[in-house]
């Protein structure tokens, strides 16, 4: 029987009002990595609504996407679109899919606005929804799962993944609060190994504000004025982390054969350590005192731009305060959301330490 759909308000994550017809049918994803939450919000089957998709899960995240193409075969037939994070969804793929909705970053408003991207759909009787997890996860991550959850008529299960989130930073919130040990001083090495430049990094926004919520303080808040930015050699020198933290993961489709640490679901422990080894080399980490006591970690660049940040923050704190997380276990948290909210099994490899036993 199908369900009845009605015209329905929302706002979305850019404060715009937006008319469409609820429950969503056919969804076009100008990321897709919102695939992540689209999937725990209908897990039996989260390709039902999907129409199109940029191909960044592909490229990006091919272990995660191997992951989902062996559980839905059909994932593969899927229309797939070239574009970066920035950057417009092909009209074209738009018009043609006859989507009830189009999503886009909040980081592609000024393009879109540019080009009149909004209105030109809206003729067409085509509403766009500004969505986020990455400029500011911590603030918009779950009005983004409430509002997915609105419009696909999956609000109930919205409100049990949002419980769940509370329920994992609370096992790291809580510990801080009453031990309030002091903060060791760490760096962010963003997309390690992606390119030779030295130092891409975090404000105090994204793993900036991860690194705040696991108990330490990230150097680069008191450089970076914005979400992302770059830090010089002798800054990262001068600052001293006690730790350093890089965000990786598989980029073969982009950098072959690259110093990126291929991170993700199924990641070789042994191949991961040995790409981890390159890391303190780098002239920015000669005579850090990370240096010296090997607290050198390679964490899933995707924790940045997904719903599942809370996994990053409970790593983030082990690493920080191993004695007062050392019965916190975020693989096994990220194996139970996996179990109870995706249609596919946790497979454990999003991160690395130079600090673990090998």
């Amino acid at each position: 029987m199908m369900e009845a759909r009605a015209p329905l308000i929302v706002t979305d994550i850019a404060g715009r009002e937006v008319k469409l017809n609820a429950p969503i049918k056919r969804m076009l994803l100008g990321e897709g990595r919102q695939l992540y939450l689209i999937a725990s919000l209908e897990p039996e089957d989260p390709l039902a609504r999907i129409v199109a998709w940029r191909n960044d899960l592909i490229e990006a995240d091919p272990a995660t996407y191997a992951q989902y193409l062996k559980a839905f075969p059909e994932l593969a037939k899927v229309t797939a679109f070239k574009g970066s994070e920035d950057s417009l969804v092909d009209i074209e793929s738009a018009i043609i899919q006859k989507p009830d909705v189009v999503l886009l970053n909040l980081e592609t408003m000024r393009a879109n606005e540019d080009a009149k991207f909004v209105e030109k759909l809206a003729a067409l009787d085509i509403p766009v929804l500004y969505i986020d997890f990455r400029h500011h996860p911590l603030e918009n991550t779950e009005p983004t799962i409430r509002l997915l959850g609105k419009i696909m008529g999956r609000e109930a299960r919205a409100e049990e993944i949002i419980a769940f989130r509370h329920k994992a930073m609370a096992q790291v919130r809580d510990v801080l609060a009453e031990h309030k040990p002091p903060r060791p001083k760490v760096f962010i090495e963003r997309i390690g190994g992606y390119s030779d430049d030295c130092c891409l990094s975090f404000g105090a926004e994204n793993f900036g504000n991860y690194v705040e919520l696991a108990g330490g303080h990230n150097i680069g808040s008191d450089i970076v004025p914005a979400t992302f930015g770059q830090l010089n050699p002798e800054q990262v020198i001068a600052a001293n982390p006690d730790h350093v933290v890089i965000t990786s993961a598989d980029w073969e489709a982009y950098v072959p054969g690259g110093h990126w640490i291929p991170l993700g679901p199924g990641a070789d422990p042994q191949v991961a350590r040995k790409k981890l080894e390159w890391f303190p080399t780098r002239n920015a980490y000669t005579g850090i005192a990370a240096q010296e006591t090997r607290n050198f970690h390679g964490i899933w660049h995707q924790f940045y731009n997904s719903p599942y940040e809370f996994i990053a923050v409970q790593q983030l704190a082990k690493w920080f305060h191993p004695d007062l997380f050392d019965d916190l276990d975020p693989n096994a948290t990220f194996a139970e959301y996996h179990r109870r909210f995706l249609p596919i099994d946790y497979q454990p490899g999003y991160s690395v330490s130079l600090s673990d036993s090998p």
